[in-house]
């Protein structure tokens, strides 16, 4: 079997819709695990609305989400001569021709049809003049479109999608001023840059029974179709910004793990038995168009936290932390200092699971990433009362002569809990309240082997005090 190819196009007039980056990561997914090439075009034929700035909002979600392409971005905006070049060998061929007509005379046949109870779909009354008649006038190349009969196509996704060729017009391929149109430039970049499957969303599959026409006036071979569901929101409607976040960037500064993100969006209209939590060796190997369903995927923001703290507890620390800092960076956030980079490196065991995400993660890792003297909040003051402090007083010098590992600690403390008739229980809130600030934090041991002897003590006679 030959080489697959695919591709995500996107048009750089925006940031990247969530929406747009499951279709890249479903074209990433099929090509890469199947020994593929994964090409990245961006489509900036419309030159009012593209942007650098959006172009460079793209790469960078991609980057972010760990979708390497192959190859040097393509822009189809430089390809433009080539597109010509094809609607002018269409004309030779006689699949496409020139028509004369003006606007005004395409909305007076509009109209006409309308009063009439016609179709208002176009008829060009050029499509079959003889070239002896053509004035010296501006023109644009039309497709010559069957006008009988269906085009069928056969969609991975979709199953068997017949269109009547009575609805289908003759598309414009190159506009009067030269320019080709993005119908052409579409096929004819996908066609030279060898791809093999399309996978798009499905608001494109009427475009596909246009597009197909381009590759059989040509004689070209037509690549795999999969046109996939959109995605919803938890209502049900079309996911808009009244549902949360749309953009991918956003999501990586409210500090989802780009592997959660991965791991989401892979579930997210497409299935493989029952998991729900798997690796991006498992994603590139299990996936295939089979398992896309054909209804909407709906948004679901438990579902991605819940895949987000798995995989934050699954990552290796030393991956985590440089995640962590684009995170920081990303919302806007102080960079951590060395001492912080380091205490959160030794902190790392302990404060990963559960956390579901990155703000989550910081939270709880306070107690490393804060500074001496540590203000009680409201909860963490309560715990602090006299009786409390005299304790803590108490447990002083037993931890300065304690083995610094957990058993002894652990039985230090227990020890002096147990002179005042308390459990190891009563001990741990006014602890943990004084070595983090507050009531809820990880383990009072954990949170003392990571800080030392000297800062943990330091503490205890802050909060004594």
């Amino acid at each position: 079997m030959s080489e697959i190819v695919t591709r995500f196009a996107p048009s750089p007039t925006g940031y990247l819709h969530i929406g747009g980056a499951r279709t890249a990561l479903f074209n990433w997914l099929y090509a890469r695990g199947r020994g593929g090439r994964f090409l990245l075009r961006i489509e900036d034929t419309d030159r009012e609305r593209s942007t650098p700035e959006a172009t460079a909002a793209i790469l960078k979600g991609l980057t972010w989400l760990g979708l390497d392409w192959d190859g040097e971005v393509v822009s189809q905006f430089e390809r433009r001569d080539r597109h010509a070049e094809v609607a002018r060998e269409m004309l030779a061929r006689g699949a496409a021709y020139k028509c004369f007509c003006s606007q005004d005379e395409i909305e007076a046949y509009r109209e006409a049809a309308r009063a009439e109870g016609r179709s208002t779909l176009f008829q060009s009354p050029w499509r079959d003049a003889d070239p002896a008649t053509h004035p010296d006038a501006p023109y644009v190349i039309r497709l010559k479109a069957p006008r009988e009969g269906q085009t069928v196509i056969e969609d991975a996704v979709q199953g068997t999608v017949t269109f009547g060729n009575d609805q289908l017009d003759d598309m414009v391929c190159l506009r009067s001023d030269g320019t080709p149109t993005y119908m052409l430039a579409v096929v004819v970049d996908d066609h030279d840059m060898g791809v093999t499957h399309v996978i798009r969303g499905d608001d494109h599959l009427n475009n596909a029974a246009r597009q197909v026409q381009i590759y059989r006036a040509m004689g070209w071979a037509e690549p795999v179709w999969a046109h996939i569901p959109l995605i919803h929101g938890p209502d049900g409607k079309k996911l808009s910004k009244r549902h949360g976040a749309v953009g991918l960037e956003e999501y990586q500064a409210m500090g989802y793990p780009a592997a959660g993100m991965r791991n989401y969006l892979t579930r997210l209209g497409w299935a493989h038995g029952d998991a729900e939590f798997f690796t991006d060796a498992e994603a590139r190997e299990w996936f295939d168009l089979k398992g896309i369903g054909r209804a909407p995927a709906r948004l679901d923001f438990k579902k991605l936290e819940n895949l987000s703290g798995q995989h934050i507890a699954a990552t290796p620390d030393a991956e985590l932390l440089p995640e962590i800092e684009a995170y920081l960076e990303a919302a806007g956030a102080p960079k951590l200092s060395q001492a912080q980079k380091d205490g959160l490196s030794r902190a790392l065991y302990c404060v990963k699971d559960r956390a579901k995400t990155f703000p989550e993660l910081i939270e709880k890792a306070y107690f490393v990433l804060g500074e001496r003297p540590f203000a009680p909040d409201e909860k963490a003051a309560k715990a602090l009362d006299t009786v409390s402090r005299g304790i803590l007083k108490e447990l002083t010098p037993h931890l300065q002569n304690a083995s610094w590992e957990r058993d002894m600690l652990e039985a230090t403390v227990a020890g002096v809990a147990e002179t005042h008739g308390m459990g190891l229980g009563k001990i741990a809130g006014p602890l943990r309240a004084a070595l983090s600030g507050r009531s809820v934090s990880p383990s009072v041991f954990d949170m003392m082997l990571v800080i030392g002897r000297e800062e943990t003590i330091a503490r205890l006679k802050d909060a004594a005090a």
